[in-house]
This record gives C-alpha cells, sequence and structure tokens, in this order.
C-alpha cells in the first residue's frame, strides 16, 4: 500500500490537478491509504498581529470550502471524495467562488451530503479549529503552498501541469511515480523544467 499525507486548497489550480488525479486513481482501485490535509493559503498573507486566519471571522468565506470538506471528510466520509471532486471542479471549471453556503450547496445538496449535519458541525467552528491544527502540523515541514506530499516524515511540494483524462491507470501510475521518487531521492530537493511543454 502506498501511503502519503496530502495538502489541499481550493482556491490552487495545481492541487486540483493533482487531486483530480488521487481521485481518480482512487475511484479506479489503486492501493493508496492518502489522509487529505486542508491548508489554507490565507494565513500567509494575513497582516501582521491580525489574529491567525481559522479564529478570525473575516476570513470566514475564504475558509468556507475548506471547512466544508473538513466536516465532510471527518463527519460524513463516505461523501468525501465526490465531494472533493465536485468542489475543485466548481472552482475551477465553473467559476463558482465557493465562498457562501449558497455556493456550497448549489454542488454539494445533489451529492447526497447531509447539510443540515454540515452546518451544525461548521457553526461549531470545529472544522476551523481542524484546520489550524492541519496548518500548524504542516509548519514542522516548512510548507509554503499545496499541493504538498507527506511520505514517510518527508514533505514535497509538487506542481503539475495537466487534470486527469479518462485512463485512470495514468493516473494511477503518475502517483505512484511520484511518491516513489519523493522516497527513492530525498536527496532531490528541486527538479523544474525550464519550460512548459507545448
Amino acid at each position: 500500500m502506498t501511503s502519503f499525507d496530502l495538502s489541499y486548497d481550493y482556491r490552487c489550480p495545481f492541487a486540483k490537478n493533482i487531486h483530480l488525479h488521487v481521485i481518480a486513481a482512487l475511484n479506479a482501485g489503486a492501493d493508496f491509504d492518502v489522509r487529505f490535509v486542508p491548508w489554507t493559503m490565507s494565513q500567509g498573507y494575513k497582516s501582521e498581529g491580525s489574529p491567525d486566519v481559522w479564529d478570525d471571522p473575516a476570513h470566514d468565506p475564504d475558509l468556507l470550502s475548506l471547512a466544508v470538506s473538513t466536516s465532510i471528510r471527518d463527519q460524513q466520509p463516505e461523501f468525501f471524495l465526490r465531494a472533493h471532486e465536485a468542489l475543485f471542479r466548481a472552482r475551477h471549471e465553473r467559476a463558482i467562488r465557493l465562498v457562501t453556503m449558497d455556493e456550497i450547496e448549489v454542488v454539494l445538496a445533489p451529492l447526497g451530503v447531509d447539510m443540515t449535519k454540515l452546518r451544525d458541525d461548521l457553526e461549531s467552528r470545529r472544522p476551523h479549529q481542524v484546520i489550524g491544527e492541519s496548518f500548524e502540523e504542516f509548519s514542522k515541514f516548512e510548507a509554503f503552498g499545496v499541493p504538498t506530499f507527506v511520505v514517510e516524515n518527508d514533505a514535497t511540494f509538487v506542481r503539475y501541469m495537466q487534470p486527469p483524462t479518462a485512463d485512470a491507470k495514468g493516473s494511477i501510475k503518475l502517483i505512484e511515480s511520484i511518491v516513489n521518487l519523493i522516497e527513492a531521492q530525498p536527496e532531490l530537493n528541486e527538479f523544474k523544467h525550464t519550460r512548459l511543454p507545448r
């Protein structure tokens, strides 16, 4: 079994690409043990001296989709993969900002997610606390963006340029190759093409 943690923020197109590959691979039966970890880009842009964004209601719209997915992951896990994919696609393919519950409900209600249970959890602010804990956990790796893989206590940021195709085997192969490279070459600090493929 291939085990790893993988961070996300729905605003990032590179997180979208990698997470859709992981979802496609899992749906195709890949033997991956994945822990999906919410990580907010907003924390790095907060004003000096202001509260952490997960403790500041002024940032709730920016954190809403993360808080929603965290709630589903923890309390309605049978819906998580479908909700996770739907939220990424809504943000990047349908230009839905995901900053209001009305926008969120349009995306999630058709999947069968219990919206009352979800709203109650959000009102408790438990998901916001989890987001804060996840951010602090990834701080020990000096994480600076999403998606970041953590494999055997080694964190690696990965920017992959293409979403999955209909060939789920390609997604399985991609994720396996990334994780295998992280495991086999911990000394490889940076590997970047100088030009984008045409």
